[in-house]
């Protein structure tokens, strides 16, 4: 107020502002109501696209809770750092929790707009899941090995036990190596491994002698190696079941009868570390995916999440890169194009080439490995490419 009183000539000049304020709206006013065209129908509203529609949807089904939870986080960890090394920016991937019930976490997932389901982690949750991404035409690329569940838009990454043993069983043979026995777990693992075990020795032209079932403890390994010894002479026992019970069935092997016997396995035992500090296990051959990519992968694992990777986590990751692949082909917001995952060139990933077939399993190049003191040693690498 002190300014104002200061001069007469204050009050007339900021009348005079406030005049030329007052006829620039009104201007503006005009011109405004000029622009809208007859009819009272204005200029078409400015939509900010959502930032969504640029983007692939992909929901990742895995069990982040409950028994398997370190799994599922595990392979979680490594879609993520998968997503990160590609610097793959256009593609949205959320995790929906298994654990909380698979309907569920599928009939979200669908409703979100995800075109392509990563995952689940088991057989019998893929078959869970299939029963409604599969009238929603939403293929499923699941982490599983259950080929009971693959096809009709059900595709496994999950490393398959019968190309393992086939593998081995065709390496075994080509070493001289020509009657065959089997310890197989019993279970619907074991049932499929029997099968697999009869038909790789009939292809590789060798002589199957037996095959005895256990189920993993010392008693009943004793038991199947008794029965396997007494059929007759056996150049090679493949032991169909986890680590942990090759450390048991080997011994027993040994005891009763079967002492020169090379021991076969299956790739189940590249997720169990802990083989190479078995002696009894040394000298063992088994087919598996390679480790040379695996071990760089891991240790990045280790410096973001700072703790050791799971084995299967490298499905996650490799996942990822497939659907990367994939993406570059694929318009945000159509159907995933199910048909680029049938190529006969394959994919390269953390475990090394792979591709899909028509019926939704998945063919590997697979290496054959000795368990040595302390490590894992390859005698027999994967071949390069795949054969037509």
């Amino acid at each position: 107020m002190a300014s104002i009183a200061a001069t007469g000539a204050q009050p007339q000049a900021i009348a005079r502002g406030i005049n030329r304020i007052v006829a620039l709206a009104m201007i503006v006013l005009l011109a405004a109501c000029a622009a809208v065209p007859r009819g009272g129908e204005g200029p078409p509203p400015v939509v900010t696209p959502d930032p969504l529609d640029s983007l692939h949807r992909v929901a990742l089904l895995l069990p982040v809770t409950g028994p398997d939870g370190d799994v599922g986080l595990s392979i979680a960890n490594a879609t993520a750092l998968a997503l990160s090394d590609t610097k793959a920016t256009n593609i949205r991937l959320i995790t929906y929790d298994t654990a909380q019930g698979v309907a569920a976490a599928t009939k979200r997932a669908i409703a979100d707009g995800n075109k392509l389901i990563l995952g689940p982690l088991r057989g019998e949750n893929v078959a869970e899941a299939a029963a409604i991404a599969r009238p929603a035409g939403i293929p499923i690329i699941s982490f599983s090995n259950d080929v009971g569940v693959a096809g009709q838009n059900v595709f496994l990454l999950g490393h398959l036990p019968n190309q393992s043993i086939d593998r081995v069983v065709r390496f075994a043979k080509a070493k001289g190596l020509n009657r065959f026995g089997g310890v197989v777990s019993n279970n619907v693992y074991g049932q499929r491994a029997q099968a697999n075990l009869v038909n790789s020795v009939r292809n590789a032209g060798g002589i199957l002698v037996g095959v005895q079932e256990s189920d993993g403890g010392a008693a009943s390994a004793d038991a199947a190696a008794r029965r396997l010894a007494q059929m007759g002479q056996i150049d090679a026992v493949l032991i169909a079941d986890s680590g942990r019970a090759a450390v048991v069935a080997v011994p027993a092997l040994r005891r009763n009868g079967l002492r020169n016997a090379k021991i076969l396995g299956t790739d189940l035992w590249n997720i169990d570390g802990s083989l190479a500090s078995s002696s009894p296990i040394y000298g063992a051959w088994f087919a598996s995916v390679s480790d040379t990519l695996y071990n760089q992968y891991a240790t990045k694992y280790r410096a973001r999440y700072n703790k050791a990777p799971l084995r299967l986590s490298s499905l996650g990751y490799d996942s990822v890169l497939l659907v990367v692949r994939v993406a570059r082909d694929w318009r945000p917001g159509s159907k995933f194009p199910v048909t680029q995952l049938i190529d006969p060139q394959g994919f390269i990933g953390v475990d090394g080439a792979f591709r899909f077939m028509n019926n939704g399993l998945t063919e590997r190049m697979l290496e054959v490995q000795e368990i040595q003191a302390g490590k894992f040693v390859t005698v027999d690498a994967a071949p390069t490419s795949f054969v037509k």
